[in-house]
């Protein structure tokens, strides 16, 4: 049990992190593990309201790939994927709009109100936020799609007006077909959109490990110019690559920091952005 000194002295290391980031926009990727374990729900929930009511503007952009999977099952549709993307035919966008933009986004809006905060969820089809293009012009992968452009307006109206914008990551094309989007893109998309100042992604890794069997060996600053060598060495692979890849579009796009941190970590986003550790994995544009 911390004594009162020793929760003074937290609140005062704080303080220069909140003078910082106060009225800054936060972009936070919210998945993994985290949408999964109760508690670290709740946490991730409060790490939020407290962001907000210390002057900081955080915008939520969730997954929630498990879940999709689970509704497909339970309706008996098959899930296939190609290069870790979701084939998504007409039958399977019907159910990832119902559970991406019903059931867990409105999960997230119910668990930072319950929290204490304010929020509201959107989908990136409400004011054509979100307008996109297919992924593969072949149409092998159906309607996946990718970024085109980010509308910001109505984010803006829904901070400017007191409350943190969750948003799930369904686009639209100008025959308003809807589209299944990487998260991680999106909130990529919608940071440099909104002139973040940060892009935090909860991952269900420690953050980019030189070896990946040696939590010790993480790289806690990544420059650009380092991410082509660490793709030919191997240290970058897998699901790594697209979450580097986010970060690297981010900082050049103007975000001013970019972190990939552990979602399993009970609070993690305050650790990243209120103490002078931090954790994971920060991308910087050297």
């Amino acid at each position: 049990m911390l004594t009162a000194m020793e929760k003074a002295e937290i609140l005062v290391e704080a303080l220069p992190y909140i003078k910082e980031f106060y009225g800054k926009r936060v972009v936070i990727k919210y998945g993994g593990a985290a949408m999964l374990d109760c508690d670290l729900k709740e946490k991730v929930m409060q790490d939020i309201v407290l962001m907000k009511y210390v002057g900081m503007h955080p915008i939520i952009v969730h997954g929630g790939g498990p879940e999709i999977t689970n509704m497909l099952t339970r309706v008996e549709i098959e899930t296939n994927f190609v290069d870790g993307l979701r084939v998504t035919n007409k039958d399977t966008m019907e159910i990832v709009e119902m559970v991406l933009g019903g059931k867990v986004n409105k999960e997230i809006v119910s668990g930072i109100n319950a929290s204490g905060g304010k929020a509201v969820g959107i989908t990136g089809k409400d004011a054509r936020l979100i307008e996109a293009v297919p992924v593969d012009s072949s149409g092998q992968l159906g309607f996946v799609g990718e970024v085109k452009n980010i509308n910001a307006e109505i984010v803006e109206t829904i901070i400017q007006n007191g409350y943190i914008p969750v948003i799930a990551p369904i686009g639209i094309d100008n025959e308003c077909q809807s589209y299944n989007i990487n998260a991680d893109f999106v909130a990529a998309a919608i940071a440099v959109a909104m002139k973040a100042d940060k892009l935090v992604l909860l991952t269900d890794v420690p953050g980019l490990l030189k070896d990946k069997d040696d939590i010790e060996s993480i790289i806690s600053v990544l420059k650009i110019s380092e991410v082509s060598k660490y793709i030919e060495a191997g240290i970058i692979a897998g699901g790594m690559i697209p979450k580097i890849k986010c970060c690297v579009e981010s900082v050049t796009g103007g975000v001013g920091r970019t972190h990939i941190i552990d979602g399993r970590v009970a609070h993690a986003i305050l650790l990243e952005i209120f103490t002078n550790k931090g954790i994971g994995t920060m991308v910087v544009n050297e």
